[in-house]
């Protein structure tokens, strides 16, 4: 798993970080932490929303793990994606990939007909690059959208009394990181930090 990437779950005692990865890790840590009595509060995210997950730790690890495989098949799935994205991939045959290209009927005035024949590659090439410009920076835009949300969810239910919380909030949904990073410079490492990667990159899972 890349550096860079989030992973799926983190499990905090208050404000410190205890433990990241995927449910059956971060279930394990809050199941030890509450057999050490840790004072708390004792959360687990999904960092894929930001949001808070509950864990039954009841009986032993095993117990725990079967219902951790239960309750979250797809990140069972996932590792078992990663493990096939680890073997030798299945080498390819000559020639090139069918690009799965539909034709229809496109209405353009004059003038964007005429600037198209001047564009190199022709009017097909051109439109396709178009489309995928396009695409691309409306998913930008929802991505950056869903990171500031699943921060806010992750803030909220952590971070509520530090001081510059409204600040903070502010700046994260203006999409400002060095404003969001002025306002949380005092705040404990741990949540200062998993906010700021929460708010920028991308997870796992």
């Amino acid at each position: 798993m890349p550096a860079s990437r989030l992973p799926p779950f983190s499990c905090f005692d208050g404000h410190r970080l205890v433990a990241s990865g995927t449910p059956e890790v971060a279930a394990l840590a809050l199941k030890q932490l509450r057999a050490d009595n840790a004072a708390g509060p004792l959360l687990v995210f999904d960092n894929t929303s930001g949001r808070t997950r509950d864990f039954d730790t009841r009986g032993s690890d095993a117990e725990l793990l079967a219902r951790v495989t239960e309750a979250f098949p797809a990140a069972v799935e996932a590792e078992a994606d990663a493990t096939a994205e680890d073997a030798p991939a299945t080498p390819r045959g000559r020639g090139r990939p069918k690009l799965g290209v539909v034709a229809r009927e496109v209405t353009l005035l004059p003038r964007h007909w005429a600037w198209l024949a001047e564009q190199p590659g022709g009017a097909s090439v051109v439109l396709r690059r178009l489309v995928e410009a396009a695409s691309r920076a409306g998913a930008d835009k929802d991505r950056q959208r869903r990171h500031s949300e699943r921060a806010y969810h992750f803030l909220q239910a952590i971070a509520g009394d530090l001081p510059g919380f409204e600040e903070a909030i502010r700046t994260l949904f203006a999409h400002d990181r060095a404003g969001l990073e002025a306002a949380l410079h005092s705040w404990p490492e741990d949540v200062r930090d998993h906010t700021l990667r929460l708010a920028f990159e991308d997870a796992d899972g």
